[in-house]
């Protein structure tokens, strides 16, 4: 890592970045830097001959292999395995707020026609920020060999990519406007010709070039941006003339198959300006969510009231309908993947009276993760219309089961509140808790509390718990790697007599549904514990540096502070000479006694100082920046 002056801060904590990261986290499994160029310039000619190219950050995307979980995939689209498979490597680099993407691409039979999938190409989406809607829709990029309308020259030896979806016309024929270049252009370079397989191809190469303002990102401002990505590779070999020994169809994807739709996952591409083809190893990427060990505490009764002591510790997650400032606290693309919505009841949709709020905690203790639901609520009730359940729908991916597409088998575990104000298990709960014994699950009314759909008296609400072996569902003893994908979504109905003031919400965290785009990306944390805070369980008062321990340390100390509310906090570390060595964002905390480990991987021996920066997640403002002093000695 480069040295950095104390006053040259950047406020990587807004995208939740590690410059240096403890040692027990690997890299995030769907997320990659797109490297500015450090003012070099890339010119659109399809050839990547470019020094900065070098230096990119890549992925592969490789036909009937794991291209990266959880969403991931690959399909025969004509019935035969592929001759000739893809084997493509996608580099990203940054030019101001330009995105430029590099694909090399082999392939011995390239083409297109009128039909679809009978063509070779890409097809992407980037997620359109310019809107309100939530969650934020995908805009298609498709540049491929598929000539629908065209018909007449759809065959044509020596034919180009065509542009199509939100920046393509509707005919290949027609020139694009100056905007729509300006937005997105390409060039491609055929190492062969397409449309002929009189002789082999060896392959293609894309230069490509987005303009992110166009789709409302900007990776110049302080902390950078994350563009939401997804790439589809057609490949079709040896349809021109077609050769039925050899043909096939079939397409490889990088976590989601389609440009205008939102399936399983995406591609998050981070970059800041500091992140450059200059600047050495790439910084690790932090997670969404990081859910705290409680190894020390002992494990709670899963009879539904969340008594012990455990969960008042264990950090809360909040889910509010209507709260655009709490959706835009979440860590990541949370504020761009949650969202919500009512659905009619009755044929209409009434004023809600009674806005739909949980509080979500989790925690994990050896291989078992716990989720704790606590919900106030005036109407419990129970009705049989998913649209009008008070409940959740708990989304979590395997590590093992696959879909048909070949990319991670997601679990819907839900549960509502039932007739008698036990829990009803529904969808894939039964099976989890029944036959795999992957879940055991308990809830509780809150006193007071009747259930009914008459809404005559006020009721207090329900508490809910889930306890998840989650070597039940593919993890290794030890969770291994520690990540894992979740979605949460609050279901609330309440009925009212008349019956046309009742309505229904739903407010989903992350993912809505189980193939929905897209999970957090959670991490199993074994180096962030529930801690108990001074005075019991209450927050504390004030933002409070309690040091750290050991002290003096030799490879690793604790560091522990106290936050009052809930806040983004950035750890920072820095030599006698006010270099910055060291910057490891820890997201969005709760309130309470946080504990943060740090490594003294690559630092010399002597006194090093730190400070805690602590920036209010909804103002984005600095609330407190707590100094302290270390040494490191061998």
């Amino acid at each position: 890592m480069r040295p950095m002056m104390v006053g040259a801060l950047l406020l990587a904590a807004t995208l939740g970045v590690a410059g240096m990261a403890s040692a027990a986290q690997g890299p995030r499994l769907d997320a990659v830097w797109a490297r500015t160029t450090a003012g070099q310039p890339i010119t659109l000619d399809g050839v990547l001959d470019e020094p900065a190219w070098a230096h990119a950050d890549s992925v592969i995307i490789r036909y009937g292999v794991e291209n990266g979980i959880p969403g991931s995939g690959w399909k025969e689209e004509g019935g035969k395995l592929a001759k000739d498979s893809t084997f493509a490597i996608v580099k990203f680099l940054v030019v101001g707020n330009q995105l430029y993407m590099g694909a090399t691409i082999p392939d011995q039979s390239i083409g297109g026609s009128k039909d679809f999938n009978r063509f070779d190409g890409l097809l992407m989406s980037l997620k359109d920020h310019t809107v309100p809607d939530r969650p934020s829709p995908p805009s298609e990029y498709f540049y491929s060999w598929w000539y629908p309308v065209d018909t007449l020259i759809a065959l044509n030896p020596g034919i180009e990519p065509c542009f199509r979806g939100k920046w393509g016309q509707d005919t290949c024929s027609t020139p694009r406007t100056a905007a729509q270049i300006a937005a997105w252009d390409a060039r491609t370079k055929v190492h062969g010709i397409s449309n002929s397989d009189a002789a082999n191809d060896t392959g293609y190469t894309v230069e490509m070039r987005f303009d992110l303002g166009a789709q409302g990102y900007d990776v110049t401002r302080p902390g950078g941006d994350i563009v939401e990505f997804n790439l589809s590779i057609y490949d079709t070999d040896w349809m021109w003339p077609i050769n039925l020994s050899k043909f096939s169809v079939n397409r490889t994807w990088i976590q989601s198959p389609w440009g205008n739709a939102a399936w399983y996952d995406e591609l998050h591409l981070y970059s800041r300006s500091d992140v450059t083809i200059n600047s050495g190893a790439a910084p690790l990427i932090s997670p969404d969510i990081r859910i705290a060990n409680a190894g020390g505490w002992p494990s709670p009764a899963i009879d539904g009231a969340m008594n012990e002591q455990v969960w008042n510790l264990a950090p809360p997650l909040h889910i509010r309908y209507g709260s655009d400032a709490l959706r835009n606290s979440y860590g990541g693309v949370g504020p761009w993947r949650s969202g919500e919505f009512q659905p009619d009841v009755n044929a209409s949709q009434a004023a809600i009276i009674d806005t739909a709020d949980a509080t979500v905690r989790m925690f994990f203790k050896a291989d078992t993760l716990y989720l704790g639901f606590d919900v106030p609520d005036q109407v419990v009730q129970y009705v049989a219309d998913v649209n009008r359940w008070d409940g959740f729908i708990v989304t979590l991916t395997d590590r093992v089961k696959r879909w048909s597409d070949h990319n991670l088998w997601t679990w819907r575990a839900s549960f509502q509140v039932g007739p008698s104000g036990n829990l009803l298990a529904q969808d894939n709960l039964p099976y989890l808790r029944d036959t795999l014994g992957a879940v055991r699950c308990a809830l509780t009314l809150k006193p007071g509390t009747t259930v009914d759909t008459l809404g005559q008296q006020a009721d207090t609400g329900y508490q809910a718990e889930m306890a998840i072996d989650l070597t039940k569902l593919g993890y290794p003893p030890g969770l291994g790697d520690g990540w894992l994908w979740l979605g949460i979504n609050l279901l609330d109905g309440d009925s009212f007599t008349p019956f046309t003031d009742s309505y229904a919400t739903r407010t989903w965290w992350y993912r809505q549904y189980e193939n929905d785009c897209c999970p957090a990306d959670a991490y199993l944390d074994p180096n962030t514990f529930v801690t108990a805070v001074e005075g019991g369980v209450a927050a504390p008062t004030r933002f409070e540096l309690l040091g750290n321990s050991p002290n003096p340390f030799r490879s690793a100390t604790l560091i522990r502070y106290t936050l009052p509310r809930a806040s983004e906090v950035t750890l920072e570390v820095f030599d006698l000479a006010g270099r910055r060595v060291a910057s490891r964002p820890q997201g969005l905390q709760a309130a309470g006694q946080i504990t943060t480990p740090f490594t003294s991987i690559g630092l010399h021996p002597g006194l090093y100082l730190y400070r805690i920066h602590v920036v209010d997640p909804t103002t984005r403002k600095e609330t407190a920046n707590l100094p302290g002093k270390m040494l490191l000695v061998r």
